[in-house]
């Protein structure tokens, strides 16, 4: 198919983004389209009465592929473009979508996005010419552009994700090599900054969570709002959500839920899960789901009744919160004195294992009277905000997923770092390789 059009109301969804009706994303996903051409308003066609696309009207805004996935970060993005309906109101679209093989694809690439708290995020790093900063979450590469832009600086990105690398290559040839991306977990940053010719850094920003983008590919498996393999892998490497579904008991599931997911039904979820994959294995997000709902009744105005599980089952596959404390940790090496630390975390479990790390860095090491007091460790850190700093009113109307927010952050001393385990920081529960091992070894499940 070389053209679709259509049209429909344009709102932005909870998220911020530009919301394409199903029907129109099945045909780009079924028909491989380059970019969707938006059309403020209908009294400005897509073709003309001979078929002809109308490039050269001035009304017509370019949508990129790497839009049309979304992103956690806001609806600005879409403003600065001059989309319509970007500020939250809606308005009347018309989409226009040319197959790569028409020979009339638009300009696809990375979008250009505007990160939740990004400026804050800039100014809280200090961002000065010729400092080296990390963005340990590359994603949609907000940040590294907001970086990049304040000062002649250079940026190592990460991501685990290498879809997320591959969609970053347009601004890595834009930064005129100053812009590196490595695909590879963030707890490694201090390993992937000297690979890089950087034995010290200037100041290292997670962003933390999963990215719409990574929510709106079935394939993944992250969502229960289209059906897919139960995968929820962000590194495609190690075993899945399925695996998980299959291995664990029916304590260890409830644990989980109840733990990373704070679900009140985990209990009732968990046997449930058990007595389905006692019939048959469940490999579908929607297999999953059904089974969720089975228990967890909707109700109108709350959140869909699998959101808490799927969130659960995605953060232990991942092993999100030790890879936070992993990386927390990797940073405090990393930088150097002076350097800055920023978390923007969207999830309470998240901010609670910053806020933590931050406060036990922040302190010289309790005295004892087992040790000597030479042996006292001084502070790492020092902590910039004493409260966490939120959005204001105008960031969640443009971008309501914003409200849930919050950054710390913090500036290396020149102490020297002392023996201190992340691990401590974390809630009791076994990890996906035990469970797993505890599945082949035939222990009771």
């Amino acid at each position: 198919m070389d053209r679709f059009v259509s049209h429909y109301t344009l709102r932005l969804d909870t998220k911020g983004r530009v919301s394409i009706p199903a029907p129109f994303r099945a045909v780009l996903a079924r028909d491989g389209f380059e970019g969707l051409y938006c059309y403020p308003t209908l009294d400005r066609p897509a073709l003309d009465a001979g078929g002809n696309a109308l490039l050269s009207d001035l009304g017509a805004r370019t949508l990129p592929r790497g839009t049309r996935g979304g992103h956690r970060e806001g609806s600005r993005a879409h403003e600065a473009a001059g989309l319509p309906g970007s500020g939250g109101r809606p308005a009347r679209s018309t989409g226009m979508m040319a197959s790569r093989d028409s020979g009339r694809a638009v300009a696809g690439g990375l979008a250009r996005h505007i990160p939740v708290l990004g400026r804050s995020t800039v100014e809280f790093l200090a961002v000065r010419a010729g400092g080296v900063y990390v963005d340990a979450t590359f994603g949609a590469g907000g940040h590294t552009r907001d970086i990049l832009a304040a000062a002649n600086c250079n940026v190592i990105g990460i991501d685990r994700d290498q879809s997320a690398i591959a969609r970053g290559a347009d601004l890595v040839r834009e930064a005129g090599g100053r812009l590196v991306l490595v695909e590879d977990k963030f707890s490694n940053l201090e390993a992937v900054a000297r690979s890089c010719g950087y034995d010290a850094i200037d100041g290292v920003v997670f962003d933390l969570g999963v990215s719409s983008m990574q929510l709106d590919e079935a394939a993944r498996g992250f969502s229960f709002r289209h059906d897919g393999p139960l995968d929820m892998r962000m590194g495609r490497d190690g075993p899945t959500a399925a695996d998980v579904v299959a291995a664990a008991s029916e304590r260890e599931l409830a644990a989980i839920f109840a733990t990373l997911g704070e679900e009140r039904r985990a209990r009732s979820i968990a046997r449930a899960i058990v007595a389905a994959r006692g019939q048959v294995p469940i490999h579908t997000t929607r297999a999953l789901a059904d089974i969720i709902t089975g228990i967890v009744h909707a109700r109108p105005g709350a959140i869909h009744p699998a959101t808490r599980t799927f969130q659960a089952l995605r953060i232990f596959v991942n092993g999100e919160l030790a890879e936070l404390a992993a990386g927390l940790a990797a940073a405090e090496r990393a930088l150097k004195p002076g350097g800055r630390l920023v978390v923007v975390a969207f999830h309470s479990l998240e901010d609670r294992i910053a806020k933590s790390f931050l406060i036990e860095r922040s302190r010289p090491s309790a005295p004892s009277r087992h040790r000597p007091a030479p042996a006292q460790t001084a502070a790492t850190f020092r902590i910039l905000t004493n409260r966490p700093v939120v959005p204001d009113e105008a960031e969640i109307g443009a971008n309501p997923r914003a409200r849930s927010a919050k950054l710390r952050a913090a500036e290396r001393t020149d102490a020297a770092i002392a023996n201190r385990h992340a691990t401590r920081l974390l809630p009791p529960l076994p990890s996906v390789g035990e469970v797993i091992a505890r599945q082949g070894s035939g222990r009771p499940r």
